[in-house]
């Protein structure tokens, strides 16, 4: 079974690696006549890697998901929980996943050994569990450390006005287990083709990420004589190189990208499904959007803008970076708790602003034990 294979005729082929196992123990269970609903405790794992690896969130996988956050919710295993406790979250979606769990789990094999997430999920016990996850959450807080700061030493390296059309930075120094996580924040920023490169046993390694419709594994291929091993593919690779041939790697791929990139693809998107007014969103319009869950790669949550929205008696920056407000718009006396992730930047304009337009999903927020709707903001426009 390898959907990726032209010779497989499996169906669906997005099915992430952990899917793949899932699908070969279904087989068995036919084969050897044994009921496959044994199976379906496991399906918190399956969940978990098809959040993790960014599959697409399409056709079985988005069975596969839904039915596993229900385990993940309700009867995850101890070491799951142990997890999921430790990051604060109480009702698990593809977010919980992605930003409570995975990096958790990614955490031990980054700064350690990946023996350790290997033994939190076998654990047989919340005692057993609770211990080893412990651990993992120590590493996850070292990794984030090391993040922080390699992130903010290799922005500081970038020219924002050199004009170049990808970024491929070096330093012996940054830890190997968090340039895949750099390279991203990088595209945050300046939205490019970006390689990270550290020093590790003996050689150049290096974790590329591309931007959406940009094909890196191809361009990285387009200099492979200067390699020593690569793989990948359109959207991340990992590479190595001799510290001797960095230089023509890093003149080759630039070179490469600027001749092939579209440069609208150097340009962040966002996409706005529809324009909608403040009475629409309503509870039963919620749970609507909610039916099409879980949301994710190719099933994208949707995103709306509504425009001639002022700030209602509220306006907060939090921890420097994310803006809090309460949003009302003309001629609707409805408001509505709204957070802009990263959008502190905008907190002065937004301050002095008598009207904004907003691009926001819509989500429920708990807090307190209270349910309400929050817009979870996108993009501003003063």
């Amino acid at each position: 079974l390898d959907p990726k294979r032209k010779d497989c005729n499996y169906p669906y082929k997005g099915l992430s690696g952990a899917g793949i196992g899932f699908k070969l123990l279904q087989a068995l269970c036919i084969v050897m006549e044994v009921d496959q609903e044994s199976l379906y405790s496991d399906l918190d794992l399956v969940a978990v890697s098809i959040a993790a690896d960014i599959v697409p969130m399409t056709g079985e996988n988005r069975i596969l998901c839904y039915h596993g956050l229900k385990v993940l919710n309700q009867d995850p295993r101890p070491g799951l929980k142990s997890l999921i406790e430790l990051s604060g979250r109480k009702n698990i979606d593809v977010a919980g996943i992605v930003f409570g769990i995975a990096p958790r789990i990614n955490a031990a094999g980054r700064i350690d050994h990946a023996n350790k997430a290997v033994e939190v999920l076998l654990a047989e016990t919340m005692t057993e569990a609770g211990e080893l996850a412990g651990v993992i959450n120590e590493k996850n807080m070292e990794r984030q450390a090391f993040d922080v700061a390699t992130t903010e030493e290799a922005l500081a390296m970038i020219d924002a006005g050199d004009n170049k059309k990808a970024t491929v930075l070096y330093d012996e120094n940054w830890h190997k287990g968090v340039i895949g996580i750099v390279a991203s924040r990088c595209i945050e920023r300046f939205h490019r083709p970006t390689i990270i490169f550290t020093h590790s046993n003996g050689s150049v390694t290096g974790s590329a990420r591309s931007v959406p419709g940009f094909d890196i594994y191809k361009a990285i291929y387009a200099c492979n004589e200067l390699l020593e091993k690569f793989g990948g593919h359109q959207a991340a690779a990992g590479l190595s190189v001799s510290i001797e041939n960095l230089p023509a790697f890093k003149e080759k791929f630039e070179a490469v990208v600027a001749e092939s990139i579209n440069d609208e693809l150097l340009i962040p998107p966002l996409r706005i499904n529809t324009e909608i007014t403040f009475d629409c969103i309503t509870g039963n319009f919620v749970n609507i959007i909610e039916q099409m869950e879980p949301f994710g790669p190719e099933n994208m949550a949707p995103v709306f803008e509504a425009k001639n929205v002022r700030i209602h008696n509220s306006l907060q920056l939090l921890k420097g970076e994310h803006l809090k407000f309460i949003a009302i718009q003309d001629n609707y006396n409805i408001t509505f708790d709204a957070i802009g992730f990263g959008l502190g930047k905008y907190y002065d304009k937004v301050a002095t602003a008598e009207k904004l337009s907003i691009v926001f999903a819509v989500e429920k927020n708990e807090y307190l034990g209270i349910t309400k709707i929050q817009l979870n903001i996108k993009d501003i426009k003063i």
